[in-house]
């Protein structure tokens, strides 16, 4: 028995009914609403971003009213390698959807700038986040990439998330999925936190090696092949912070499985994607490591946090009596934005914008006029 070509028919079988079921899906209920795509990149959002323009083409030209918006979310302290290759697949997908007439929008949400990574650690003080201290997560994704997808529900009345999350990516994954599974006969469930929107996960029930195999067999129909995507997933070795959305979903960033994300993460013990990159003779990133290292190293020396916090009030814990520092001292932002720049310069990449510099030192010379004023 030739089990190569009978392994390859299950794949091809599966890839088939996963397009034709998203095509039955944006046929349905009222296509006033926009679909928007969570768009990372990575492996999963790559193969739902791939399924639902093959769908759409399938679909007869007058029938493509459904608006349908490729949303990609860019912190602004993203893994270079990463972001160079969501940015290369996002101009991709963009000019295949102008050529093809497709109904597609490509964008990407960024934090405001008083919200950014370096304004809210450097200007502000925020110690570098933690597992018990993840402000970063809220910030710089839920924030930037709800406030789209709410203004796609305040026009049209409603707005449908489409995912590529999958059960088994992990039991905390498939909890979360079980847990706000519509019990109707329908694929859409309500949002947990986004009122108006309803999720679609149209690959929630493939197995890792499925998404592997599609993704080699099939080309995407924008054009090359997914051979850098595959070649990115072997220099980094391993996983990714996923789209995030809400709050329920904020533990799968910054954990052992999720090696994709941002450079600056100081929740993780050890960053194995830059490392990854490293490793394979991008000996560049080395400044980055020793960056995030040296970050994680500081945030809890007392020397470099004041005692209040920002509100002038100590805080202690409340079972041990333990004092819980203040944020860092305007001395030890100082020295965190100057290494940051030194850091850029060994880099050869711009890492942190004029703009937020002068945010910044605004708000540095702001918190120093109300000290000298009490």
């Amino acid at each position: 028995m030739d089990y190569a070509h009978v392994f390859q028919s299950e794949t091809t079988a599966l890839w088939e009914d996963i397009v034709a079921d998203i095509k039955a899906e944006y046929l349905s209920e009222d296509q006033r609403y926009p679909w928007i795509i969570g768009f990372s990149g990575r492996k999963d959002s790559t193969l739902v971003a791939q399924a639902v323009l093959e769908a759409v083409l399938s679909v007869p030209p007058s029938a493509r009213t459904r608006e349908v918006h490729v949303v990609s979310n860019d912190t602004l302290v993203e893994s270079p390698m990463v972001i160079a290759h969501m940015s290369k697949v996002q101009q991709q997908i963009e000019d295949a959807a102008q050529n093809l007439g497709l109904p597609i929008t490509v964008v990407t949400t960024k934090p405001e700038i008083e919200q950014t990574f370096w304004v809210l650690l450097v200007g502000r003080g925020y110690p570098s986040p933690n597992q018990s201290m993840r402000w970063c997560t809220d910030r710089l994704k839920i924030q930037p990439t709800s406030s789209y997808i709410l203004n796609n529900v305040s026009k049209y009345g409603a707005a449908i998330v489409v995912l590529g999350v999958r059960k088994d990516e992990s039991n905390s994954r498939r909890n979360s999925i079980d847990k706000f599974q519509n019990i109707a006969n329908s694929n859409l469930t309500p949002h947990a936190e986004l009122p108006g929107a309803f999720v679609y996960r149209p690959i929630v029930d493939i197995k890792l090696d499925d998404v592997w195999e599609i993704l080699s067999e099939y080309p995407p129909p924008w054009g090359g092949t997914h051979k850098d995507l595959i070649q990115l997933y072997r220099d980094a070795g391993g996983g990714e912070c996923p789209v995030i959305l809400s709050k329920e979903e904020a533990p799968g960033c910054g954990t052992k499985s999720s090696r994709f994300g941002c450079w600056t993460c100081t929740v993780v013990e050890k960053d194995k994607s830059l490392q990854g990159f490293i490793d394979g003779g991008s000996h560049h990133f080395k400044a980055l490591l020793d960056f995030r290292d040296w970050l994680k190293e500081i945030r809890n020396k007392p020397e470099y946090r004041q005692v209040e916090r920002r509100n002038g009030r100590m805080q202690f814990d409340l079972l041990t009596g333990r004092h819980i520092p203040g944020p860092f001292t305007i001395q030890a932002r100082k020295m965190i934005l100057d290494r940051l720049l030194e850091t850029e310069k060994e880099f050869g990449g711009q890492l942190i914008s004029k703009e937020e510099i002068d945010i910044i030192e605004s708000t540095w010379a702001d918190e120093l006029l109300q000290k000298r004023g009490q």
